[in-house]
């Protein structure tokens, strides 16, 4: 009998007990949830108001009304972005300073076992395997992805900074502006924070879709989780595969 094979006897008896004894384990803490909440928040307005910013679709009559819609969603753009960047921010600290399942090890696949149960998830990603691995926290191939997801993240912020630099009137913000080289001037900022502004979206429907289906098909709770923190895991999980 194959490793993979044995994997997968063990993931399917694994989601046969998970049937008859489930037990609420505390996954995430209040620090994920709250900034998970607040990025996807801060991105629902940043995206419309960013839309509006690059094509106004509304207008007042006379040229003066019309500068105060441009104000007031450039103003409501750049407080979501305070909103966002700090909480992404708090985010990134917390991969190193939060409990078990909030640290970076959840990202970044550092074990042979997360490394099978990536493979094993994307193989049921692509409807090659009945059920996931069973895995308490992310799994691995949602780990993975969010550290490119990360990566995007900063390159909208310092995009961002970049691009505000140049309408700055103070010099504290201004100083942004040695960013501006990096992206290829205020034209190549604008057009990367433009398209990562799409691929975050793009990975925004992957992600709800994924969720729901992992949900549906482990009975875990795992959408619920996002909200309450727990998940409800069965003990033989929680006893042989903690993720170390």
């Amino acid at each position: 009998m194959t490793s993979s094979t044995v994997d997968h006897e063990r993931d399917r008896v694994a989601h046969a007990e998970a049937a008859e004894s489930l037990e609420p384990v505390y996954v995430w803490d209040l620090v994920v949830r709250s900034t998970h909440w607040l990025i996807v928040f801060s991105m629902v307005v940043l995206t419309v108001t960013g839309i509006y910013l690059g094509r106004p679709f509304l207008t007042s009559p006379g040229p003066a009304s019309n500068t105060f819609v441009m104000g007031w969603f450039k103003v409501v753009h750049f407080y979501a972005a305070i909103v966002f960047s700090l909480s992404v921010g708090a985010r990134l600290i917390w991969m190193f300073t939060g409990p078990r399942w909030a640290r970076f090890d959840q990202f970044v696949p550092t074990t042979r076992q997360r490394l099978r149960d990536m493979l094993g998830t994307f193989l049921f990603y692509i409807l090659l395997r009945p059920t996931p691995p069973p895995t308490v926290g992310h799994n691995p191939m949602a780990g993975a992805t969010y550290v490119a997801v990360f990566a995007l993240y900063l390159v909208m912020i310092f995009s961002g900074l970049a691009l505000y630099s140049v309408s700055a009137h103070t010099s504290y913000m201004k100083v942004w502006g040695e960013l501006l080289p990096l992206f290829g001037g205020a034209a190549g900022a604008r057009w990367l924070h433009h398209v990562v502004m799409w691929l975050l979206i793009g990975f925004s429907v992957h992600h709800v879709f994924s969720a729901l289906l992992v949900s549906r098909v482990e009975k875990n709770g795992t959408v619920d989780s996002i909200v309450s923190g727990y998940k409800y895991l069965p003990k033989s999980l929680l006893q042989d595969r903690q993720d170390p």
